[in-house]
């Protein structure tokens, strides 16, 4: 993904005409109107569901891949991503991203040169987000928390690479999820340990030091500045039936 593009909109304050259906969503209830229209709304989140599940489940094993919209194809990160993509791509993984630019396309430029699925799962913004050039599935969603959803579900792992507050935001979703035991069998990868360490040293020393998780939680992440290395931390963590559930 992207920064998700989430980051992205608390640089553009005011960008674009028209309010997003998250943003109608997450309005105020303020009379008897606008809650009928909330339980109307059910309807369009139900079928977005439906849209997803159908689209996604049809792509097989793969890892979702995040990251910063925001940087160029001559980013030493750009280049480490399509490698570590061809590299997943080649162990047989398609590469779902957020659908746009950045380390998005990164990550659906390096599933195309391995000839596997590239699966952009695009969101309405405020303001303008194209979508790369390498998506052979592109999937558009209103909701964030729909979008999420299929992040997780139609995945087997995450890779993170350098990224705003959307990038934060799928990884503190993922290892929530595995910590209270929503998800099992699902590794994390943090690609550039220079740009993770300070969070990971806040993470061990204040947090993990005060009690608020345990040291142990540490394990869930994976940090590497090397494809190879993050593709056979995936690769070695695939449980023989795909399954997200625990080994018995």
């Amino acid at each position: 993904m992207s920064d998700s593009k989430a980051a992205d909109a608390a640089s553009h304050p005011g960008a674009g005409s028209h309010a997003t259906e998250d943003e109608r969503l997450l309005e105020s209830v303020e009379d008897i109107r606008t809650i009928g229209k909330d339980a109307w709304r059910v309807f369009r989140i139900m079928g977005e569901f439906v849209e997803g599940f159908e689209e996604m489940s049809q792509i097989g094993p793969a890892v979702s891949v995040f990251g910063s919209a925001r940087i160029s194809a001559d980013d030493t990160m750009y280049r480490r991503c399509v490698e570590t993509t061809r590299l997943l791509g080649e162990a047989g993984y398609a590469i779902i991203t957020g659908g746009g630019p950045g380390i998005m396309e990164a990550a659906n430029r390096g599933a195309r040169l391995a000839g596997v699925k590239s699966v952009g799962c695009n969101i309405e913004l405020p303001f303008e987000q194209r979508s790369n050039e390498f998506l052979d599935v592109s999937i558009d969603f209103r909701y964030f928390f729909v979008r999420k959803t299929m992040f997780v579900k139609y995945a087997s792992a995450f890779v993170i690479f350098p990224g705003g507050f959307g990038t934060l935001d799928e990884l503190f979703e993922a290892l929530t999820l595995i910590q209270t035991g929503k998800v099992h069998n699902f590794p994390i990868v943090l690609f550039g340990s220079r740009y993770w360490s300070g969070m990971l040293d806040w993470i061990r020393q204040t947090m993990a030091a005060e009690g608020k998780i345990l040291p142990s939680d540490m394990d869930l992440i994976h940090v590497t500045d090397e494809p190879a290395d993050a593709t056979e931390h995936i690769v070695r963590r695939r449980p023989e039936s795909g399954s997200k559930r625990p080994e018995r």
